[in-house]
């Protein structure tokens, strides 16, 4: 077996494979600010197979979420606009709200991929990879220059990333997603006609 191999192994079952390591790890994150750029991926062979290279152009950023559920916190000190905006989008899911986080973080980057890389009671972390649009290491590069294209601008909050597309049920076909695409509103004002 490689060395991707036997990490991606002790991924399977972190708290129990990498123990103190892995509550080292949280509270050291706990004390970062929730969007923080990092030199190296946590998870190296996650990366890799996501497109991760280690060159210039492509950058990592690790993005904390707070967790929760579908409630909205209780409301104090009379009632206020600013208090009803606490209620968190449930068709979407974590991932997909932290790629979006860290694209308006760095406006100049695109959001390539994401993954999952701890969580505790409180928080959850993801790791995300993107390029730099304007590189000349991304723009030379045949399998990552075609982010540069006008259709893969903003693929965080149009829904193109893996994340997004899992979330909107796009990883499904045939039998049981015939309502899916193009979209589920599309499908119900055809079936309306």
């Amino acid at each position: 077996m490689g060395m991707y191999k036997y990490v991606r192994e002790l991924w399977k079952n972190p708290k129990e494979n990498l123990g103190s390591l892995w509550q080292q790890r949280m509270l050291e994150w706990k004390k970062d600010e929730a969007t923080v750029r990092i030199e190296k991926p946590t998870r190296i062979d996650r990366a890799k197979s996501l497109g991760y290279r280690a060159k210039q152009g492509i950058i990592l950023v690790r993005q904390r979420l707070e967790r929760g559920g579908r409630q909205r916190e209780k409301i104090r000190k009379g009632r206020r606009s600013k208090a009803f905006g606490r209620k968190k989008i449930v068709s979407k899911g974590y991932q997909s709200i932290a790629e979006e986080r860290a694209a308006r973080k760095y406006p100049n980057c695109e959001v390539l991929n994401s993954y999952y890389v701890g969580e505790d009671g409180r928080y959850f972390w993801y790791e995300i990879i993107m390029l730099d649009k304007a590189h000349p290491s991304v723009l030379a590069d045949s399998r990552l220059n075609w982010i540069v294209m006008p259709q893969h601008t903003r693929r965080a909050f149009r829904g193109l990333t893996s994340a997004d597309k899992k979330s909107r049920g796009l990883l499904n076909k045939g039998k049981g997603a015939e309502k899916i695409r193009p979209s589920l509103t599309a499908n119900r004002k055809q079936r309306v006609k």
